[in-house]
């Protein structure tokens, strides 16, 4: 399943770091962060879509932690 959401980062430094690190989480086919639109487009495993994107709120915050993700 592909999402989008609204997201708000402070640099891109720290958009690529998150998006790296949520690249590896376990479920995840592809994600892209875009700090120019404050954008997240996520593709994941549909039949556990939601307990990834917890995982997903979860990585960025722990790189960026006023990382706002808005679903």
């Amino acid at each position: 399943m592909k999402k989008k959401f609204k997201i708000e980062v402070d640099c891109a430094n720290c958009a690529a770091k998150m998006e790296d690190a949520v690249k590896h989480l376990d479920g995840v086919n592809d994600v892209n962060i875009n700090f120019m639109t404050q954008k997240m487009k996520l593709d994941a495993d549909d039949a556990r879509f939601e307990e990834i994107l917890d995982e997903v709120v979860k990585t960025c915050k722990k790189v960026e932690p006023d990382c706002e993700i808005y679903r």
